[in-house]
């Protein structure tokens, strides 16, 4: 019976439209009153969840990525990515792919690359006749590769989520080759696509050109290398390269590009703190949730019941992925990682699934759902910006779907793809 009042107040608020985080909060304060325990510990468990030094770093590596967005260095890396691949057929779709790939070593979140890269990139290729809807799924799709790389956030969720015994730095540099990987297929995808409707390319502007410009965008760029080798080698920890992150971001865009105003540093430093508090208040919440589900055993219960499916890791991990995929299209991806984590990852250490391989399996599959409505942040965020509905863009999303989901299950079945460089740099 605790089950269904946990699961059954959860649902029930979710579908009246409750904030993710109060839905958790009332569920757990429910659940506990049942069972009757005392209420206190679901505020015991929510001051645990948040207490965590390493969440500091998702609010951190938002702010500087907000910051270079303001202080011009999007605008550098998107001069550099046409110049190096605007020749291709599809010339701005690939420009998009390219940008979103660079930028996203920098933002580490989707929906702030589909609004930069998107608010930089659509107008350009609907003024050049490509189709709105092209430009917004390409868009859409491209900000998935910034869950992947480093500095995702998700990364970190991920790991605080399954306990904090996950190494951040095996999670970014496993999901270096997914990353490249969706990149690449999405480039394919896009090619294809672009010249089945005859869009142009772009001329190519010289290797002195392309030079010139890969000098310009290097200040931001350099970024990518301080974040990625600083925490691989540990030098400093996922935090401490958030808050660096900052200073440079900072020191860039005031003394390099001279881009930054005070009403953008105001805007983007006000940003930061309410992403805080809502990163927070739902891990938070998520905490006292994944306690309950624990103490309940749904994790053996879920095995169990898998179980009697099959023995077989191979059909687990299909299963898995459906649940996952199904989840990620009514549900946000930062209260699901939170949520599913506890359940999930037992199940799979179960079945002899390495915890940072089913980190980045979650981590591709929960992006997906991120374009998939009714619940796809980054979809609503491009379409906003390209000015269309999102029905419009999902009748031709499908090609870049099909990629997506290549990807997924590439890295699915074949674990070196997220293993092989977390191994060879221990």
């Amino acid at each position: 019976m605790e089950l269904w009042i946990l699961f059954g107040t959860f649902t029930l608020l979710m579908l009246t439209g409750t904030p993710i985080a109060f839905c958790l909060g009332v569920a757990s304060f429910a659940t506990v009153l049942y069972m009757g325990l005392p209420p206190l510990v679901v505020f015991q468990r929510l001051n645990s969840g948040m207490s965590v030094f390493s969440l500091l770093a998702i609010p951190f590596f938002i702010y500087a990525g907000d910051l270079m967005v303001r202080g011009g260095i999007a605008q550098k890396i998107v001069a550099f990515a046409a110049s190096l691949i605007g020749h291709v057929r599809g010339g701005l779709g690939q420009v998009n792919i390219v940008t979103a790939t660079l930028f996203g070593g920098i933002s580490g979140s989707a929906v702030a690359e589909a609004a930069a890269v998107g608010g930089l990139m659509i107008p350009q290729m609907k003024a050049r006749g490509y189709g709105v809807d092209y430009a917004v799924n390409v868009t859409s799709m491209a900000a998935l590769i910034a869950l992947l790389i480093p500095p995702s956030h998700n990364m970190i969720i991920y790991s605080i989520s399954a306990g904090g015994q996950i190494s951040i730095a095996d999670l970014f540099t496993a999901g270096i080759i997914p990353g490249m990987l969706l990149a690449l297929s999405l480039m394919i995808t896009a090619y294809i696509v672009a010249r089945r409707r005859g869009y142009p390319t772009e001329p190519f502007p010289g290797f002195m050109m392309v030079l010139h410009l890969f000098v310009v965008a290097l200040p931001g760029l350099l970024l990518i290398a301080i974040i990625f080798g600083g925490v691989r080698s540990g030098v400093f920890t996922a935090t401490e390269s958030s808050c660096i992150a900052v200073i440079y971001a900072l020191l860039v865009t005031i003394l390099v590009y001279r881009q930054m105003t005070w009403e953008g540093f105001i805007h983007a430093t006000m940003g930061a703190v309410r992403t805080t508090a809502m990163v927070l208040i739902i891990i938070g919440m998520a905490a006292a949730f994944s306690w309950l589900m624990a103490f309940l055993k749904v994790p053996a219960a879920l095995v169990a019941s898998m179980n009697a499916v099959s023995e077989n890791p191979l059909v687990i991990l299909l299963l898995l992925n459906l649940i996952m995929l199904l989840l990620g299209t009514f549900m946000d991806m930062g209260p699901t990682i939170i949520i599913v984590t506890p359940i999930f990852l037992p199940v799979a250490q179960a079945y002899g699934i390495d915890p940072v391989h089913f980190g980045v399996i979650m981590i591709l599959n929960l992006g997906i759902g991120l374009n998939t409505p009714p619940v796809g942040a980054v979809q609503f965020v491009a379409c906003a910006v390209g000015k269309i509905s999102v029905w419009e863009a999902m009748r031709s999303i499908w090609p870049f779907y099909g990629a997506g989901i290549v990807v997924l299950g590439l890295v699915t079945y074949i674990p070196a793809l997220s293993l092989w460089l977390p191994a060879l740099f221990r």
